[in-house]
């Protein structure tokens, strides 16, 4: 998280973040996470380790819920730490920042491609390049097992 600091809006950086949902205290599950969240208009921020012990995740401006449709704003990102920070911004190709229902949360899309996207279970996901951040692939493969998930908020 203090590396991701200076990445952030700037509003957002001299604030309080705080643990709102933990796979080793919660359990593996879409819905707790999304239970978990903080108030709508609160930023939140994914940060997922794999099996692999490789490090990733993404920041969403707005909290991380179920939607019908796509939601965020440019200011959403991926990262990955593989093996130093690189941050993946908004291209302005498309608005496919976050999308998530029961089963599948999405963050980033073009042409049936998700930068980043996690299974209702949270145990299995996957990340490919894709058209909202032109990213690269943010694990070692492009589908992954999750070993922990963390989402984090403001106070």
């Amino acid at each position: 998280v203090p590396q991701l600091g200076p990445q952030l809006p700037p509003r957002l950086t001299q604030q309080p973040w705080h643990l709102l949902y933990s796979s080793g205290r919660d359990g593996f599950s879409l819905r707790t996470l999304y239970r978990s969240g903080a108030r709508p208009d609160s930023p939140a921020l994914l940060l997922i380790r794999d099996t692999e012990a490789q490090a990733f995740g993404a920041f969403s401006a707005s909290a991380i819920r179920s939607s019908s449709g796509f939601y965020g704003t440019g200011e959403t990102f991926l990262f990955s730490f593989c093996p130093e920070l690189k941050v993946f911004r908004w291209t302005g190709k498309n608005n496919f920042f976050v999308k998530g229902d029961v089963n599948l949360l999405m963050v980033g899309g073009g042409s049936g491609r998700f930068g980043l996207w996690l299974d209702g279970d949270l145990h299995h996901g996957g990340s490919q390049p894709c058209e909202t951040f032109d990213n690269e692939t943010l694990s070692h493969q492009e589908e992954f097992c999750i070993q922990d998930l963390e989402m984090w908020g403001l106070a």
